[in-house]
């Protein structure tokens, strides 16, 4: 995650590498918008830490990602105490107002180190329309979270064990409860089969939803449910 915002450092204006990956996900709206915490989901995509640092998708809001950091127990307000428990590669979020509140964030960036002092060292997209180091001391810093690195790899040790499902995949018994359980998580991330459809049948109504949804994730589109198209049900 800091290799990946140190290979950022330097950049400046806009549209930029970081809005326009983020624009071309989420539209042209992003090209030229303040780009703090589309860096932070830009570190996360290219480390293969997404699972750690976005829990909730893609964030461009700052105050929506520091809500789900505090949604997973992780959250601690930016007190001079506090910054003691902050560690390389912490969230961090600055309410130049001065409050620890997360409706008042105005920005926010990667800790790469906790200085001896108690200030923090950080990597930031966007202060100042660039991406540059800055050293940073309590009281603009609204709060942090130190994401759980290494989700990663428990995510791909699931899908690993998981069975590669096309068309026709019931007719192996042994496939019928993953094929349930893709039909639910389609279900889930917007793209359910019409009512009546057996749950445990790859027919061609799921074979087209789950094309639509690789379109849609920018996967390959083969109606296979295959690892990366697991791990973007499990974790879209």
């Amino acid at each position: 995650m800091l290799a990946a915002a140190r290979r950022t450092l330097g950049m400046a204006g806009r549209p930029n590498a970081v809005t326009k990956d983020y624009a071309a996900r989420h539209g042209e709206e992003f090209l030229r918008a303040p780009w703090c915490n589309m860096s932070i989901t830009r570190w996360a995509r290219e480390s293969g830490n997404a699972a750690a640092v976005l829990p909730a998708g893609d964030r461009a809001y700052t105050v929506w990602h520091a809500e789900d950091g505090k949604r997973l127990g992780l959250w601690h307000a930016g007190t001079a105490v506090n910054l003691r428990r902050a560690e390389p590669g912490a969230i961090v979020f600055f309410d130049w107002g001065g409050s620890d509140s997360i409706p008042y964030i105005d920005h926010v960036g990667i800790v790469e180190r906790v200085l001896p002092d108690g200030r923090l060292q950080t990597i930031e997209g966007n202060s100042g329309d660039a991406c540059k180091r800055r050293v940073r001391a309590h009281g603009v810093i609204a709060g942090f979270w130190n994401p759980p690195y290494g989700v990663k790899d428990l995510l791909e040790e699931l899908v690993d064990k998981l069975p590669l499902l096309v068309k026709g995949a019931e007719k192996k018994a042994a496939n019928r409860p993953h094929i349930k359980t893709a039909f639910k998580l389609l279900d889930a991330r917007g793209y359910p089969l019409a009512a009546g459809v057996d749950d445990m049948t790859f027919g061609e109504s799921m074979d087209k939803r789950v094309r639509e949804f690789q379109k849609a994730k920018k996967l390959v589109v083969d109606g296979e449910i295959g690892p990366k198209t697991w791990a973007k049900l499990i974790l879209p």
